[in-house]
């Protein structure tokens, strides 16, 4: 099951059920597709690590930060735009870029083809699962075009969930509790009386 379905977060886990090793997936309305190398389940937690694909002209949602865990972009093919603190970076094949745990960033395809990377990220905690759970909802007509959740408790309930792999820059993870509390209580009030998942079920389809 994903994360979003209980209404007790657990303060650490690795997850296994949605992604293995070798599937690939893709978010229809993004382009961001992912082939899963390494998962949390297949390295005990400490690493997750895919190759990246990223349609001519798209991009990550927006800015964010990895509180605790660091990642490693790796250019194999296209061009690639990150936002990195207060830098601004063009990586082209061979570059290799370095995330550490805490620090803002954003990237988007800069180039007229399709981008492909290597990601590492360490150590994984849930963050497969959070692709997975963002899949589902985008598969679902949840997501606006720019990728992120239609309804504001969906986004709520995502971001309190992986608040560990992700959060606003500038909001520190407790203050961005504090501030979502409200909308989170209603989206698991929302999801008992539906007795469902907020997210997704608990299979993502694997593509070729």
């Amino acid at each position: 099951m994903s994360r979003t379905s209980t209404d007790q977060i657990p303060e650490h886990r690795t997850s296994a059920s949605r992604v293995r090793p070798g599937q690939t997936v893709e978010n229809p309305v993004t382009g961001e597709r992912f082939t899963f190398t390494a998962t949390a389940a297949s390295t005990d937690g400490q690493l997750l690590a895919f190759d990246f694909a990223l349609r001519a002209g798209g991009a990550v949602p927006m800015p964010h930060v990895h509180p605790e865990q660091s990642e490693r972009f790796e250019v194999i093919a296209g061009e690639m735009r990150f936002r990195i603190g207060l830098r601004t970076i063009i990586a082209g094949p061979g570059d290799v870029l370095l995330v550490e745990p805490g620090v803002a960033h954003s990237f988007a395809n800069a180039g007229p083809d399709e981008a492909r990377l290597r990601v590492e990220v360490r150590p994984a905690l849930a963050m497969e699962e959070m692709f997975a759970d963002v899949i589902a909802l985008a598969e679902a007509g949840r997501m606006t075009t720019r990728g992120m959740p239609r309804n504001l408790l969906d986004l709520a309930l995502l971001a309190r969930t992986y608040d560990r792999e992700a959060h606003a820059p500038l909001l520190g993870r407790r203050l961005q509790r504090m501030l979502l509390a409200p909308l989170v209580a209603l989206a698991r009030r929302r999801e008992r009386r539906r007795g469902g998942s907020a997210a997704s079920p608990t299979t993502i389809p694997a593509t070729a």
